[in-house]
C-alpha cells in the first residue's frame, strides 16, 4: 500500500475581492509525500511539485468538475511557479515532537517547524484519533512565510492570506 493510499493530505485556498464571485474556492490534493514516527519524533515531507488541483468547494460542496483540464494546469503552474517556488524550494517539510493520549477519542498534539518555501517557523498540529484514523487540521498564514497572496486583474480577485491544511492519517501506520 502506498503512502497516498494510507495517508491524504488536502489543502483549501479561500478566494477575495470585488471580483471574487467569479473566482473559485479550491481544494487542493498532495500526490506524494511521506510521514514517519520513530518514537515522539513526527516528520512529514512533501514533495511540492505534487500537489494538484483536486476541484472547487461551493460552501462545504466539493466539485470535482468545477473546472476544465486548461485551468486546472494553470493555476497548478501558478502554485509551483509562482507561488511555491518548487524549483528552488522542492520540499515542505514537518518536524515535530508527538504527544498523544491513549485510544480512539483521544487528543494528538504535535508541536514542531515546518520549513515552506526555505522559512521555518514554530506549528502545532491538534488530531483526533478515531477508530483507525487519525485527524485534524491546521490554518496556515502564507504571509508568515514571506509568500504574498496570489493577485489577479489588479487585486480584483485574490486569495485570502490563510489556506487550510487537513490531513486523515491512517493511525497503525503511525503506530498510534
Amino acid at each position: 500500500m502506498s503512502e497516498r493510499d494510507t495517508h491524504r493530505i488536502r489543502v483549501f485556498t479561500f478566494k477575495a475581492g470585488l471580483l471574487s464571485r467569479i473566482a473559485h474556492d479550491l481544494r487542493l490534493q498532495v500526490q506524494q509525500f511521506t510521514i514517519a514516527r520513530t518514537g515522539d519524533e513526527v516528520v512529514a515531507e512533501i514533495e511540492a511539485q505534487s500537489i494538484i488541483v483536486d476541484g472547487v468547494m461551493n460552501g462545504t460542496r466539493f466539485d470535482a468538475n468545477g473546472l476544465g483540464p486548461r485551468d486546472r494546469t494553470k493555476i497548478a503552474e501558478t502554485i509551483r511557479g509562482e507561488i511555491l517556488n518548487t524549483r528552488a524550494h522542492p520540499k515542505i517539510v514537518f518536524q515535530g515532537s508527538l504527544s498523544a493520549g491513549k485510544g480512539v477519542g483521544a487528543r494528538i498534539r504535535v508541536d514542531g517547524v515546518l520549513k515552506l518555501v526555505g522559512v521555518r517557523k514554530p506549528l502545532s498540529l491538534v488530531a483526533v484519533h478515531e477508530r483507525d484514523r487519525v485527524r485534524g487540521s491546521v490554518t496556515l498564514v502564507p504571509s508568515e512565510f514571506g509568500i504574498r497572496p496570489y493577485k489577479a486583474l489588479a487585486g480584483a480577485i485574490r486569495l485570502q492570506d490563510r489556506v487550510r491544511v487537513d490531513f486523515d492519517l491512517d493511525a497503525a501506520a503511525l503506530d498510534l
